[in-house]
């Protein structure tokens, strides 16, 4: 079966890596070019996870820009966000005022009854007590009057008002805004989807199934969570900052600047640090689709690696991926982890300054006790907000990696696309002309030449050749998993490629070498092949094609579950239950592609009497290695280098002696040498339908 070249895995580090600041040895060991599997494991695994992209800000642009849609209800969050950072900032300084109430009704109490403030401040600055006639002057003290409970009440009321209201407006915006992330997140779900369905076979052949899984589930879960909770952190966090800051500023500018250090020195440590753990945070959520390839790959091919005793090997190279993940993700966490706990050590820096001069303007009378406390509340929602962000910028990191990766999926290159300008006639024949045909994986490596041939309505068609000569890539074309590079196909001479894919594909049946089945019902596996197809019609299909032999003996019958490997019936029956899926398709144009090599000799008979059955009146293309199997095909062409280098029926193959009889004879020579091993003689000659596998 010839195969598309896999991509080459780059072995270094890109340059924006070799661009970056000078690494500590955690994330030199992340960002090694270990990380990257090596060309061996494309081998084994059949792909590569995607290239790494570092544009941070262009991705989270984007990922942001995924919010658009929801506009309204994003003018509503930030509305709602607004309305509660007000509250929230408010409310100190009218605490600050409750905090004034207290202070000048406790010192008022001290004070004589009736004696005016004035004279009580030139008697203090007589004996040069000025500190503390300058806090008289600054405080609204009436001598002789004690607290005014009823202000301090309704202060206090207010204050709890203003948080009750602030708490539902936050519950209230997490309630819009999570409805909202959803509703993107869906949508991003239904692109990824619709994108699948839109790329070529080949970007499926030259990447991890895992991988690809890994950026459907992993990555669309995270950007999921970095929507809904750093987004909204991050916006009200932004915003308190700003109310915070004008707010100090009223209450004292000059504390105000001291806070203000903190800035500066947040943002320092937020470029440095964060810059180097989105490589790291790129690094981690590469290796998890390594990863994730990995364990897929093992326990699809799990019989296979006991077989060969190869569980040690698939162990070891699980560790050594597993290892490069654990150390991508700890080096991430590490270093993003550093971020907090250095803007909190900054934050409490700034306070005990705070604290300190606030302290001595008020003992020097340049502010009021509740000024004061109300900037150091400030002061400390003020750090708050700040380490929110810091907080956040973990969670940012690793969603804007996650989105990068998504983006790259979303980005990928289609498949050309398509405009019906023709269409087929009502009755299809099913007659199929080759003319000229080239294709290549590779420009540089041309896979098919100048091929031409035709297929009558009707006939079968074999297909016989060495592996890599480009047997299954010629029918691919038919169906156009692949476009031509040169040539034309014509199906009742019409250009394929001036139909719609769904209007050629709605005439072709396909039956594999994997028997590949739905977890369901058996009835729903075969209904599959045509949808609308009646219980009556999918026993028929059934009858025709042997399977209802062998359903008949199930307890449920048609309504036996299969497993999603079809598990619960042998591989022979699941190969059975496939053609019945064609068959009750009722295609033109049938492909089978080795649909007997996974079965035993006895099964084969079976099979091979549901295959006529289900080629009667259609234009087939047979691809096999059992010659035995299309002895009775109308034409045959064997192919090497992807060109064909005979074409006739069988016996007049055999009559030339040529590629095709060599061919015969080496199978025919194998089976009796296994005859011979077992005991036995071949009873049917080269002609016998039970034929050595090639």
């Amino acid at each position: 079966m010839a195969r598309s070249p896999r991509d080459k895995r780059s072995s270094g580090a890109s340059k924006d890596a070799a661009q970056a600041p000078e690494l500590n040895a955690v994330e030199e060991e992340a960002l090694s070019p270990e990380f990257t599997p090596s060309e061996a494991d494309g081998d084994m695994f059949g792909g590569t996870p995607s290239k790494k992209a570092e544009q941070f800000w262009p991705s989270a642009k984007r990922l942001v820009g995924l919010l658009a849609p929801e506009k309204l209800k994003m003018s509503l969050v930030v509305g709602l966000v607004v309305l509660s950072v007000v509250l929230t900032v408010i409310a100190p300084k009218i605490l600050g005022l409750a905090m004034d109430a207290i202070f000048n009704g406790v010192i008022g109490s001290q004070l004589p009854t009736g004696v005016p403030l004035d004279q009580i401040v030139d008697e203090a600055r007589a004996s040069g007590n000025d500190q503390y006639a300058d806090m008289l002057v600054k405080s609204d003290i009436t001598p002789g009057q004690g607290i005014d409970f009823t202000l301090l009440g309704r202060l206090i009321i207010i204050v709890l008002a203003m948080y009750v209201i602030a708490s539902i407006l936050n519950w209230a915006q997490g309630y819009v805004l999570n409805g909202l992330v959803m509703r993107v997140v869906y949508n991003l779900r239904q692109d990824i989807e619709r994108k699948l369905n839109r790329l070529p076979l080949s970007y499926f052949d030259t990447r991890q199934r895992g991988d690809l899984m890994s950026r459907v589930t992993n990555d669309v879960d995270n950007i999921q969570t970095a929507l809904q909770q750093a987004f909204s952190q991050l916006v009200q966090s932004a915003l308190t900052v700003l109310g915070i800051t004008a707010m100090m500023f009223i209450v004292s500018w000059q504390l105000a600047l001291i806070a203000l250090i903190a800035l500066p020195l947040s943002a320092l440590i937020a470029g440095v640090i964060g810059s180097r753990s989105q490589k790291l945070f790129t690094a981690q959520w590469k290796n998890t689709g390594s990863l994730n390839g990995h364990i897929e790959e093992s326990f699809s091919g799990l019989e296979l690696v006991r077989v060969f005793g190869r569980d040690k090997e698939m162990l070891a190279e699980f560790d050594e991926r597993n290892e490069k993940l654990f150390t991508a993700a700890f080096g991430a966490q590490f270093v993003s982890g550093m971020i907090m706990p250095a803007m909190t050590f900054v934050s409490y820096l700034s306070y005990v300054l705070i604290a300190v001069v606030g302290g001595l303007r008020v003992a020097s009378g340049q502010m009021t006790l509740g000024d004061a406390t109300a900037f150091i509340q400030y002061s400390r929602e003020f750090s708050q907000p700040l380490g929110q962000i810091a907080g956040m910028a973990n969670q940012l990191q690793s969603g804007v990696a996650s989105a990068e990766r998504t983006f790259e999926l979303l980005d990928a290159e289609e498949q050309d696309p398509e405009t019906a300008t023709a269409h087929l006639p009502e009755h299809t024949d099913g007659h199929v002309e080759f003319d000229g045909v080239s294709f290549s994986y590779d420009a540089e490596k041309p896979l098919i030449e100048d091929l031409s041939f035709s297929a009558q309505p009707g006939q079968t068609v074999a297909i016989v050749g060495p592996t890599g000569a480009g047997k299954t890539t010629l029918v691919n074309l038919v169906m156009r998993f692949y476009e031509l590079t040169g040539g034309r196909i014509l199906l009742d001479g019409v250009d394929v490629t001036a139909l719609t894919r769904a209007e050629l594909r709605s005439q072709v049946g396909m039956v594999l070498q994997d028997a590949w089945l739905f977890e369901g019902t058996i009835r729903e596996n075969i209904r599959y092949g045509r949808l609308d197809a009646s219980d009556e019609e999918v026993v028929e299909a059934a009858e025709a094609t042997m399977v209802d032999r062998f359903v008949r003996q199930l307890p449920d019958g048609y309504d036996t579950v299969l497993d999603a490997d079809g598990g619960s019936v042998s591989a022979g029956e699941r190969q059975l239950i496939t053609i019945a899926r064609a068959f009750i398709a009722k295609p033109k144009l049938l492909i089978l592609d080795e649909a007997t090599s996974s079965v035993d000799t006895r099964t084969e008979l079976l099979v091979q009497h549901a295959m006529a059955a289900l080629r009667s009146d259609r234009t087939s293309f047979v691809i096999a290695h059992r010659l035995s199997t299309i002895r009775d095909a109308d034409t045959i062409l064997v192919m090497e280098n992807g060109r064909i280098v005979e074409q006739g029926s069988h016996a007049q193959l055999l009559e030339v002696d040529g590629a095709y009889a060599e061919l015969y004879r080496t199978q025919f020579r194998g089976g009796e040498q296994a005859a011979a091993t077992d005991g036995a003689v071949p009873t049917g000659g080269p002609d016998a339908s039970h034929a050595p596998r090639s």
